[in-house]
């Protein structure tokens, strides 16, 4: 994203946080706000809450049924997800893996 992306482009994007750790994840949040500042367009499909907290950021969120409806940060499915977790990973942990 560094040498490829320039200023005043339109970038389309494919859950670019895809094998990144979280300090990747917030490289690349800030590479789009620096991109954003020199005037580029940018789209992101992402399931990040890190790159859904891009300032000025529209966040479209689609539904099962393939509605599309615009939410806040915090009302973002992966940032309530997320949250939830770190707050009590038992209560996941519990239904997702097998008793030992």
């Amino acid at each position: 994203m560094t040498h490829r992306f320039g200023p005043n482009g339109l970038y389309l994007l494919d859950e670019p946080e895809a094998a990144l750790s979280v300090r990747g994840c917030m490289a690349v949040l800030a590479r789009l706000a620096e991109l954003v500042r020199q005037g580029s367009q940018i789209v992101v499909a992402t399931h990040s809450p890190i790159l859904l907290a891009l300032p000025g950021a529209t966040i479209q969120e689609i539904d099962d049924s393939g509605e599309i409806t615009q939410v806040h940060y915090d009302d973002a499915l992966p940032v309530r997800l997320t949250r939830d977790f770190l707050a009590a990973p038992q209560r996941y942990l519990r239904h997702l893996l097998p008793e030992s």
